[in-house]
């Protein structure tokens, strides 16, 4: 086996959570997006974060949010991280880092080669990369749309100067070929574990942490 550390998001329920915990995820995404399935009050979010067990971490997914927004989530939320998965730019993920007292990980969408110069202008700033599927332009969700990319554009990247996570279109069939083609060592899923949009399934949880470590 592998140690590929796993990140579930978008959980909705104590049932899912527990999914997550006993199938070994390190992380554990929490989405505060109005327009997501999986959107979560502040606190539905606080109740569903205090069962997490200890040494799992819990993730806040934002959208470009305000530092109300900010203060209202993290006041109440016991979170161990920041997800940014808007249009932040690196000044503001270094405000929300400021803000906050939080790590952050910051969310870059890939479509083509040119999108991979983001991972330079954000790998200062953030303590952590998400390297996702860029959304299309009609998309109502900056990410858990099933989509993946190219995968192969990332072998040309032999050097990085923060720990990143692969996201975008993972599911228990294909989480292990991502692994291999990029060297991900972290990988995170929210769609490819649901049986319907904002529903996880505990047997397609277990199925993608035991492809994910194969």
């Amino acid at each position: 086996m592998t140690d590929i550390r796993v990140k579930i998001c978008g959980l909705t329920s104590p049932e899912q959570v527990a999914a997550a915990a006993q199938a070994g995820a390190a992380y554990v995404g929490f989405v505060f997006f109005p327009k997501s399935p999986r959107n979560l009050s502040v606190a539905q979010a606080t109740a569903l974060a205090v069962d997490v067990p200890v040494g799992i971490a819990k993730v806040a997914l934002m959208v470009n949010p305000s530092d109300d927004d900010l203060d209202a989530i993290t006041g109440a939320v016991p979170l161990d991280m920041i997800q940014l998965h808007g249009s932040e730019s690196p000044r503001r993920v270094s405000e929300v880092r400021a803000h906050t007292g939080l790590p952050v990980m910051k969310a870059i969408g890939i479509a083509d080669a040119a999108d991979l110069a983001q991972i330079d202008a954000y790998a200062p700033v953030a303590d952590q990369l998400l390297i996702d599927a860029k959304p299309p332009r009609s998309a109502d969700l900056p990410g858990g749309n099933g989509l993946s990319f190219d995968w192969r554009l990332l072998q040309t990247r032999k050097y990085w100067t923060k720990p990143w996570m692969l996201a975008g279109g993972l599911t228990p069939d294909n989480v292990a070929q991502a692994v291999r083609l990029t060297g991900a060592k972290q990988v995170d899923v929210s769609s490819g574990v649901e049986s319907a949009p904002g529903i996880k399934d505990a047997a397609l949880i277990r199925a993608f942490t035991r492809a994910a470590h194969a």
